[in-house]
């Protein structure tokens, strides 16, 4: 097998590509033939040590892939050589062979191609678990969404479209509010690449001015930094405001507004969710290939990289270039 592997902590140069021998299933374990990996931001951080979870060196990153079954360990009953699957791995994904728990793996439609599985948990899984379980998104609602043409923002847009919101995208160029209004955003805003007072100002007042005047039910944030403050200053009264991400850093937020607002600062972990409620896992995501299967929902993958070229993807989203999803494909390696 071959393998993308973090051998020291850095960014994208550091990845080596490594021939390594086919891993064995254990007993639980499924061996999967990878064929496609997502990209995601948490692999930017990772392999610089800067993410919660730090796998022991070396390692691949790439927390999400689909592929086919090969064999199985002892004791797996429900899953056979052949069946096509998904899985959120965490890391591992940058490798043709991967071996993982059976039970976090998951089958996938037979019309599903191969990338589209690859791209799908990860987004459209952290964004349902956001709007559904954490914000209790209502139809005829507003949603503000910053960073809205990344991977888990684009999947935002058209889940909150699905569940009847109205949407606010927030970006940072107009080729992005290009592709957000194309997935279906009601409203698109470009905020400025750094922000002092007054820039702050005006956009809470932009944004309260594109919500209606009242401001946003709900605020998705995958964006942090100097963007939180006057994203939160622009919610309505008992709004929700979703902690999704912080790649323009971790922000800090006047304990006064939550209170002026009567509003509530909710986090979103979706991996951590997973592992604690593996049955609403299960249940989310069979609404999520339900409206996969009625072309509500569809990846939009942007770049393409063999795994020969993956640093160069995850290099993308470190300089914050990616429109949706970028994937990795295995090819006949």
């Amino acid at each position: 097998m071959q393998a993308l592997l973090s051998v020291t902590p850095g960014g994208p140069e550091t990845l080596e590509l490594t021939t390594l021998p086919d891993p064995t299933p254990a007993r639980g374990e499924i061996l999967v033939r990878v064929r496609a990996a997502g990209v995601n931001f948490p692999d930017t951080l990772m392999i610089r040590d800067l993410y919660q979870i730090k796998p022991p060196r070396p390692f691949a990153p790439g927390g999400e892939i689909a592929g086919e079954v090969l064999s199985v360990g002892e004791g797996v009953a429900d899953f056979a050589p052949g069946d096509r699957v998904l899985a959120l791995t965490g890391h591992g994904g940058f490798a043709t062979h991967l071996t993982l728990k059976s039970s976090t793996a998951v089958k996938i439609p037979d019309a599903m191609p191969f990338e589209d599985a690859a791209c799908f948990i990860f987004t459209y899984g952290t964004s349902y678990h956001a709007l559904k379980d954490r914000a209790n998104l209502q139809a005829g609602e507003t949603v503000l969404i910053l960073g809205a043409a990344g991977g888990v923002g684009s999947a935002a847009i058209e889940l909150a479209k699905a569940m009847g919101a109205r949407v606010i995208a927030a970006v940072s160029s107009e080729h992005k509010a290009t592709f957000c209004q194309e997935l279906g955003a009601d409203e698109t805003l470009i905020y400025p690449r750094e922000l002092d007072r007054a820039a702050q100002k005006a956009l809470s007042a932009r944004i309260k001015a594109l919500a209606g005047g009242d401001g946003a039910d709900v605020v998705y944030d995958a964006v942090g930094g100097d963007y939180a403050e006057p994203a939160l200053r622009s919610i309505a009264w008992g709004g929700r405001y979703l902690v999704v991400g912080f790649p323009a850093g971790i922000p800090s937020i006047p304990l006064n507004l939550p209170l002026l607002k009567g509003c509530q600062i909710t986090g979103v972990f979706w991996g951590a969710s997973v592992f604690r409620d593996p049955a609403g896992h299960a249940r989310n995501m069979q609404e999520l290939f339900r409206l996969y299967g009625q072309r509500k929902l569809a990846p939009r993958i942007s770049a393409r990289f063999p795994l020969t070229r993956a640093a160069e993807a995850i290099g993308l989203l470190d300089r914050r270039e990616a429109r949706g999803k970028v994937v990795v494909t295995m090819g006949d390696m």
